[in-house]
């Protein structure tokens, strides 16, 4: 009977421990990613296949997409509140009124948001998504929006001398400035690191309430085009926003189109796209920095097949 005895308590322990490795360990958690429009200066048939290839290859998430098409007359009602995370790559005609406020309601419970790049271009007459976002660019904000948000004298200043949101210099390289490396997106991160030809985002504006800046970015006046120049500003790249009790992360980093204006493929973005993604589902990180991650004077990049691509719902 001991040996029978035996027998069952092991098969207990195998079956129990299968049933927890698959309720917490690969793909437990669930992203949707919300696209189906983007600006001529974006391209989401680009963005969101690559996003989704970055949050599979982590192994944590199994991630659907949500696909609001701007000629589209099907009602758009994802259920956020079947997901972990509700990644954002959208700029384009407002959401009904019924999913707006189910969208709010999804992040006061808790959910998951990450904001990618231009999704900070939405929605400009939207209270709480300008809460949610924290900061926004362009669509007429200004400074009834809110103030601008500064990094001086090692703290977080808030700019509110009127004006118009959102600009940026042409795309170069530029360095990043590791500003809370507590933080467990930013945990282990170098102090600074170059990051590849892209937009520093500038000059946005919002409410900006319970935000914390994790990275900034010198904007130089120096670098010139007709769009714009540099703000001579340490500006905010990535920070995190908490709003109920969901927790959101901005990475205004990654700028997706044809080649050879890719971005998104930096190994930087990448890696604080995946991990920010992780700390807005669950709160932790427990994702290792790659080893290619860039250092204070070299950039890194990965290649991927850069196209416009069908994407499915």
């Amino acid at each position: 009977m001991q040996k029978y005895g035996l027998k069952l308590l092991i098969v207990s322990v195998i079956a129990i421990s299968l049933l927890a490795c698959n309720t917490f360990g690969e793909k437990s958690l669930k992203a949707l990613i919300v696209t189906g429009q983007s600006n001529p200066y974006h391209d989401w048939k680009i963005s969101s296949p690559l996003l989704k290839q970055f949050l599979e290859e982590t192994g944590l998430f199994k991630v659907d997409t949500a696909i609001n098409l701007a000629d589209s007359n099907v009602p758009f009602e994802p259920n956020f509140a079947a997901y972990n995370v509700v990644v954002l790559d959208y700029e384009g005609k407002d959401w009904p009124e019924k999913t707006q406020k189910v969208f709010v309601d999804y992040v006061k419970s808790g959910g998951g948001v990450v904001v990618y790049h231009a999704a900070d271009n939405a929605f400009p007459q939207w209270k709480e998504y300008n809460e949610i976002i924290g900061l926004g660019g362009w669509g007429n904000r200004d400074e009834k929006t809110g103030p601008m948000v500064r990094w001086r004298d090692g703290k977080m200043v808030l700019d509110n001398t009127p004006g118009k949101a959102g600009t940026h210099p042409p795309a170069h390289d530029f360095l990043i400035v590791n500003r809370n490396p507590e933080h467990p997106i930013t945990k282990g991160l170098p102090e600074k690191w170059m990051h590849a030809k892209d937009e520093i985002y500038s000059k946005l504006r919002g409410p900006a309430e319970n935000l914390t800046i994790l990275a900034t970015a010198y904007c130089d006046p120096n670098v010139k085009s007709k769009w714009g120049s540099g703000t001579g500003e340490h500006e905010p790249v990535l920070f995190t926003i908490n709003y109920g009790k969901g927790r959101i992360v901005h990475n205004t980093l990654g700028h997706a189109n044809k080649p050879p204006f890719t971005a998104i493929e930096n190994v930087d973005f990448i890696v604080t796209f995946q991990r920010g993604a992780e700390w807005a589902a669950t709160g932790n990180v427990t994702q290792k920095v790659s080893a290619d991650f860039p250092t204070a004077t070299q950039t890194s990049r990965r290649q991927f097949n850069i196209q416009s691509q069908e994407v499915k719902n």
